[in-house]
């Protein structure tokens, strides 16, 4: 179970509303389960595994009304980096997350009070990645940044090939016609050749991976809702992608190629692959997740046929605190991504989770 402060104060809002800490984790999941706005990232499944893998302290703050019940819930993670600084977010290791609330007055009442638990901690920044935007004093929205990218699935395989746009279509073609193989599956087989493959993506890419724990907690605590498709070439896995599957959408969240994985085309093989298989789990949306704006995985989702949709996060700095800064496109990390690249992947993957849990 992820750790929750129990003795921060209440903190009084507008008559009637009230904002504490939550240690009812029944009540959690009952409100995560009946807001049509929840994520995966909202739920106790998802903070409790990030907190067993990486020991991240999740604070729970909940908002109630007057007669005692849920208006409002926000799971917070408190990241501690020597590295990266301090900060408490929403959610940590997510896409998206953030403000969880029946109305306006709700969220402000939640952000007020991740602002003052923050405060009370010493930390000097809240991160709120997605949700409703606060505009409370020290509260700045951040956008251009990323875009997601999300559409519905076709209802067959043929519909969903002439969905694909033609250039793209043509490359998902000559996949389909290679010898590669797919697998599914969530067994200790899977894990490690998912893992060795998306550390070697990283690693390529100069940016450290994050600890294996944390794929294993991510599948253990989503049991048949979390699952691992690799695309193989001869026995030998070359693309692999953890996705999670929530309310008919299926989120490819984690996955990567070697470098032989572009020639033989198996990220082609590999999504779509998974939008079949998606579609046998009952699910009628594909959710391609988010990319920085201007990269080549933007440009490579827009080549699918998908169009980016900008996204908006939230942050709260105390007075006279700067942002963090997690991009490893930054200028400021210019030369660690670049040696970081030249790294044998066993020391990369030694070294890597040390670096890449203080990211959150």
């Amino acid at each position: 179970m992820a750790r929750r402060r129990v003795n921060a104060p209440v903190h009084p809002v507008t008559p009637g509303l009230s904002v504490a800490p939550l240690n009812d984790v029944a009540v959690w999941d009952a409100y995560v389960a009946g807001h049509a706005d929840a994520t995966p990232f909202h739920s106790r499944a998802w903070c409790e595994a990030i907190t067993k893998a990486t020991g991240h302290t999740c604070h729970v703050l909940a908002a109630r009304d007057a007669s005692g019940a849920i208006a409002g819930l926000l799971p917070l993670h408190l990241i501690r980096s020597l590295l990266f600084g301090q900060a408490l977010v929403a959610s940590g290791f997510a896409v998206d997350g953030g403000l969880l609330a029946n109305d306006e007055v709700a969220a402000a009442a939640l952000a007020d009070a991740a602002a003052a638990l923050a405060a009370s901690l010493g930390v000097p920044s809240v991160e709120l990645r997605g949700g409703p935007q606060p505009d409370g004093d020290g509260w700045r929205r951040e956008e251009g940044v990323y875009a997601g990218f999300a559409r519905g699935l076709a209802a067959d395989d043929e519909a969903e090939l002439l969905a694909v746009p033609r250039k793209q279509r043509a490359e998902v073609r000559k996949a389909l016609d290679s010898d590669l193989t797919v697998t599914t599956g969530r067994d200790a087989a899977e894990r490690r050749d998912h893992y060795r493959i998306y550390a070697t993506s990283v690693r390529n890419l100069g940016t450290p991976v994050f600890p294996k724990a944390l794929f294993d907690a991510v599948l253990d605590a989503f049991g048949d809702d979390a699952d691992i498709l690799t695309v193989r070439d001869g026995g030998q896995a070359v693309s692999s992608v953890l996705s999670l599957y929530w309310r008919g959408t299926v989120m490819p969240y984690w996955g990567g190629g070697t470098a032989d994985a572009r020639k033989l085309r198996a990220n082609e093989r590999m999504y779509f692959a998974l939008m079949l298989h998606a579609r046998t789990k009952g699910c009628t949306r594909f959710d391609f997740g988010r990319s920085k704006v201007g990269t080549g995985p933007f440009a490579y989702k827009k080549n699918w046929g998908f169009e980016p949709q900008p996204l908006v996060y939230a942050r709260w700095l105390a007075p006279g605190e700067t942002p963090r800064d997690t991009n490893p496109n930054s200028a400021k990390y210019r030369l660690q991504v670049d040696l970081w690249k030249k790294l044998p992947l066993w020391a990369a993957n030694r070294i890597g989770p040390l670096i890449a849990r203080g990211l959150g």
